[in-house]
């Protein structure tokens, strides 16, 4: 999330508003859920089909607050300005507010000038139990999620890895940048099988073999998504990759290369799917499902 200049309103319940975040079926904190109907039920909002955008800022006091709003078009344009280090007066107008939820859900790095530090408002002020980000201390869907995250933001910094004969990657912590120096990850072992058997080019096509259980039941899971779309936001493209995520596992690939799986079973791993002849038609079919920002 980028830090943004605050805002204030004259009044007691003025809003200093620290960063956004939207939270659409293509385009949510993937750190909260597997998809955008989970998300916001983690946010206690209804899925609406337009989504939301989400304020975090302090009240007057320090209170941390997050406030939804439904203009989705002024939150968009103000992260693009942010990006862009442009300033942008992020005030909606009160008939787009759809809530206003007590905490952060999120980890906000930066605090408001002049008020108390950020605190969370007691329960009987917001109405009920403050949110909270999730735990990061130990691997699992968040951790997880955060790892794909990295991946499809920084594909060809993992790519080069295997460039350069490494079977895949390990990463201790998935909400970090990968380094160059990434441990690679063990050859398989006795008995394991290989976790892809590609043919040779003189072969006749077969199916890729997989014989890592863990990422065979996400790809197998990743295809019934074609026969069964799963709800918003399961599938979408991100920084030009496919992304799909289920109960356990996360899949970043690109069409026309290979694709990375994460796994809540395997604390920090990441197991590479080279291309087969199998693969390519289900990464394409995935991307043509895929939820994309408008």
């Amino acid at each position: 999330m980028t830090e943004t200049d605050d805002y204030t309103q004259a009044d007691d319940d003025a809003l200093f508003v620290l960063t956004a975040a939207m939270l659409t079926p293509a385009q949510f904190p993937s750190v909260l859920a597997d998809d955008y109907p989970q998300a916001c039920e983690v946010l206690g909002l209804e899925p609406a089909r337009d989504g939301y955008g989400l304020l975090f800022g302090q009240d007057g006091g320090g209170a941390r607050w997050t406030v939804a709003i439904t203009d989705t078009a002024l939150v968009a344009c103000a992260l693009a300005a942010w990006d862009c280090g442009l300033e942008y007066d992020l005030s909606p107008d009160e008939r787009y507010v759809a809530a206003a939820l007590p905490g952060w859900p999120l980890p906000v790095a930066v605090c408001a000038p002049g008020v108390p530090d950020p605190h969370d408002p007691s329960e009987e002020e917001g109405g009920r139990p403050p949110l909270a980000p999730p735990d990061l201390e130990t691997w699992g869907g968040a951790q997880r999620r955060l790892g794909a995250d990295e991946i499809a933001l920084r594909w060809w910094t993992w790519r080069e890895q295997l460039t350069d004969g490494a079977d895949g990657a390990d990463i201790s912590d998935a909400a970090s940048v990968p380094e160059d120096d990434a441990t690679p990850e063990g050859e398989a072992s006795e008995g394991d099988g290989p976790a892809v058997v590609e043919t040779a080019a003189d072969e006749a096509p077969e199916p890729v073999v997989v014989g890592h259980a863990g990422v065979r039941r996400a790809l197998e899971s990743a295809e019934a998504y074609l026969s069964s779309p799963p709800p918003p936001g399961r599938v979408r493209s991100a920084h030009g990759a496919v992304r799909a995520d289920g109960p356990g596992w996360s899949l970043v690939a690109r069409t026309d290369d290979m694709a990375f799986v994460l796994l809540d079973d395997e604390p920090g791993e990441v197991h590479p799917v080279r291309r087969g002849p199998a693969l390519p038609a289900l990464l394409e079919a995935l991307g043509a499902l895929a939820a994309r920002v408008d």
